[in-house]
C-alpha cells in the first residue's frame, strides 16, 4: 500500500473501495470482501443510504477500526443540522470518521463547512473535505475558513487529469480523491492503445494500469465493485511502477473532457432533495 500525507499529517491509503449505488446489503458484502483482501480505505455518503451496511461490513470483517480509513459525506439538506455528523457516526456505528466531505456545493455550504470544523475540533472527524466544489468556491474556503480542507473529491481520469485544479491543491498540500477514475462507463478510455500496450508489458489489465497511473499522479482512488475478484484486482496495483516515460505517454491522452457538469438548476435540485437517511436496512 502507498499513502498520501494530508496537510494535517494524517496518512491516507491511496487505493480503496467506494459503495456508490449499492444497497445496504451490497455495501456490507463489498466492504467485508475488500477488508479481507487488505483494502483499508472505504468511501460512502449519507446520500448513498448505505452507511449502516458499511458499518456492518466493518464489524463483520474483524479488522480493527483504527486500521481502517473511513470516509463519508454530508448531503446539502443537512448542512445546517447540528446533529448531522453524529447521525452519520451512529449509522456507521463508529465514534469517528477519518474524513468527512461536504458532498455538493449547494444549499448553505458555508454553514456546512463550519459544522465540519466544529466536528474536527471535537475529534469526531479527523479530516475535512470538499466534494465537487469548483475552483472559485474552493478558493473562498482557503481564503476564509479557520481550518483548511485536507482533501477534495472530484472527477479525474486520464481524459481529465484536473491539471488546473492541482495548481491550487499543491501549494496548500491538499489531496485529490478521483471519482470516475476509469471514466464514466466510457470504453474508449479503457481501450486507449497506450493502456493495452502497458497492460501486456506488466501482465496487468488496462484498468489496473489506469489505477496505477492515478496513484503515481498523487490521486487517491476508490473504484466501486460488488465482485470480490474485481475488488481484489483493483487493489492489486502496488507490485509494479510505471516509468517516467510511460507516465508522459499516458499524459498524451488528456482530452480536457469531463463527463459531469453541475448546472445551477441541478445544484438547486440537490439542495431541495431530502432523502430519508435513516430509512436503511
Amino acid at each position: 500500500m502507498e499513502y498520501f500525507t494530508m496537510n494535517n499529517g494524517i496518512k491516507m491509503p491511496m487505493d480503496g473501495i467506494g459503495v456508490f449505488m449499492m444497497s445496504p446489503q451490497e455495501a456490507e458484502d463489498a466492504v467485508y470482501h475488500a477488508l479481507t483482501e487488505g483494502v483499508r480505505l472505504i468511501d460512502t455518503a449519507n446520500a448513498y443510504l448505505n452507511e449502516r451496511g458499511v458499518g456492518r461490513g466493518i464489524k463483520r470483517s474483524g479488522v480493527a477500526r483504527e486500521e481502517i480509513f473511513l470516509v463519508t459525506k454530508l448531503w446539502p439538506s443537512v448542512y445546517e443540522d447540528e446533529d448531522a455528523v453524529e447521525k452519520s457516526l451512529r449509522r456507521l456505528d463508529t465514534d469517528y470518521v477519518d474524513l468527512m466531505f461536504l458532498h455538493q456545493p449547494a444549499g448553505n455550504w458555508k454553514a456546512g463547512y463550519k459544522l465540519l470544523e466544529k466536528a474536527y475540533k471535537e475529534g469526531k472527524i479527523k479530516a475535512i473535505g470538499l466534494s465537487n466544489f469548483p475552483e472559485d468556491q474552493l478558493q473562498w474556503v482557503l481564503d476564509n475558513a479557520e481550518i483548511k480542507p485536507q482533501m477534495v473529491q472530484v472527477e479525474a481520469h486520464p481524459y481529465y487529469p484536473e491539471t488546473e485544479l492541482k495548481k491550487i491543491l499543491k501549494p496548500n498540500h491538499i489531496g485529490l480523491m478521483a471519482w470516475y477514475p476509469l471514466g464514466h462507463g466510457d470504453k474508449s478510455l479503457l481501450q486507449e492503445p497506450v493502456f493495452t500496450k502497458l497492460a501486456k508489458k506488466y501482465g496487468k489489465s488496462n484498468a489496473q494500469i489506469i489505477l496505477r497511473w492515478h496513484v503515481q499522479s498523487g490521486h487517491v482512488v476508490f473504484p466501486g465493485s460488488r465482485n470480490p475478484e474485481h475488488i481484489r484486482d483493483n487493489f492489486n496495483i502496488f507490485d509494479f511502477k510505471l516509468t517516467d516515460e510511460e507516465m508522459k505517454e499516458i499524459a498524451g491522452v488528456d482530452k480536457n473532457i469531463r463527463y459531469y457538469h453541475a448546472t445551477p438548476e441541478q445544484l438547486k435540485r440537490y439542495e431541495e432533495m431530502r432523502p430519508d437517511f435513516d430509512a436503511q436496512e
